[in-house]
C-alpha cells in the first residue's frame, strides 16, 4: 500500500519522490492541509479507501498513512 500512496503523492499532487519514505511526517512530505483533503478526496474516488482528512492529518507519518488504508481496503 505504500507503494500505491507513493504513486498518488507524487502523480496527483506532485510532491517530490525524494521526500516520501515511510518515516517521513507530513511536514517533511511536505504535505499541508489542502493536500490532505485531496487525498482523502482521491483515496474515495479512486480507490474506494474512505479514510478522513481529520484522520490523514493525525497519522504521524506516511507509513501510517498507508498503514490506515489497507486496513480500510480490507474492510471493504
Amino acid at each position: 500500500m505504500f507503494e500505491t500512496l507513493k504513486d498518488i503523492l507524487v502523480d496527483k499532487l506532485k510532491v517530490s519522490p525524494d521526500r516520501i519514505t515511510p518515516e517521513a511526517t507530513r511536514e517533511e512530505a511536505e504535505l499541508d492541509s489542502l493536500a490532505v483533503v485531496e487525498l482523502s478526496m482521491l483515496l474515495d474516488k479512486e480507490y474506494g479507501v474512505q479514510i478522513s482528512d481529520d484522520e490523514l492529518m493525525e497519522a504521524e507519518n506516511i507509513g501510517e498513512m498507508a498503514r490506515m488504508m489497507s486496513e480500510r481496503r480490507a474492510t471493504v
